[in-house]
């Protein structure tokens, strides 16, 4: 399984081939940076931890700010671990783009819901609520809650008013519609959980999902081959120039 952060930009609509409308999620996908490896000998499970958003130092705690100045990396405003099945090719301070993801795959994005505040139950659990004629006093309340005789008390689990919103949510197999790796941009069919400043994490789909590798950037290395080449075509021409 593979993951990065991002945030999402906004919401429109595209024709697909027959003319019918599809809504689409834009999403900023990266770019995110390596800052942690955990792996199974050391930490008991194998997981990479991501970096993602600009954020000020004066923003925040000393903690977190020492940790950063330890591993040598600019200040990232999200911090998430993401498990994963290998870490080839995975180094602190790697750079990951939304090019991990591909056309046509489906993806899993988990975020904060948008809070509603205090709700009743007509709002929070789409209760029908009691009758709108003169004279009834049901209205929007929940009503009865249980039975005075047994079990004599509210069972667990009642659907009852309280706090709407701002929950830890995924919505599964999201069809990636297309990749914009230049402009680090990730367009999905449908919605995704949260407001567009909120901090997303988007892994293959663990249902619908297919094992993949990281795609990392190997660093361009200096060929031997080349330099051990020189002196002799050195001599040759020497040899050459002689004759």
């Amino acid at each position: 399984m593979i993951g990065l952060l991002g945030r999402k930009v906004g919401m429109t609509q595209v024709f697909d081939e027959e003319g019918h409308a599809v809504p689409i999620t834009v999403l900023q996908v990266g770019p995110c940076v390596v800052t942690r490896l955990r792996t199974k000998e050391k930490d008991g499970y194998v997981a990479v931890q991501l970096g993602f958003g600009e954020q000020k130092e004066k923003s925040l705690t000393k903690p977190v700010l020492g940790y950063f100045k330890k591993i040598g990396l600019p200040v990232k405003k999200f911090l998430r671990e993401i498990r994963t099945n290998s870490l080839e090719g995975l180094e602190v301070g790697k750079e990951l783009k939304a090019d991990q993801f591909e056309v046509g795959e489906f993806v899993d994005v988990e975020g904060i819901s948008i809070g509603k505040g205090f709700q009743g139950v007509v709002k929070r659990h789409h209760f029908k609520g009691g009758p709108k004629s003169h004279g009834s006093m049901f209205g929007r309340v929940a009503g009865s809650i249980g039975a005075s005789s047994f079990p004599s008390r509210v069972v667990k689990g009642m659907r009852m008013p309280g706090q709407m919103g701002n929950q830890q949510v995924t919505i599964q197999n999201l069809k990636v519609i297309k990749v914009d790796p230049e402009n680090n941009l990730l367009v999905v069919k449908g919605s995704v959980p949260g407001a567009e400043t909120g901090c997303l994490v988007i892994r293959t789909s663990v249902k619908r999902g297919k094992a993949k590798q990281w795609k990392v950037a190997k660093a361009e290395q200096e060929k031997p081959q080349e330099k051990a080449e020189k002196p002799e075509q050195d001599v040759q021409e020497k040899a050459q120039q002689a004759a």
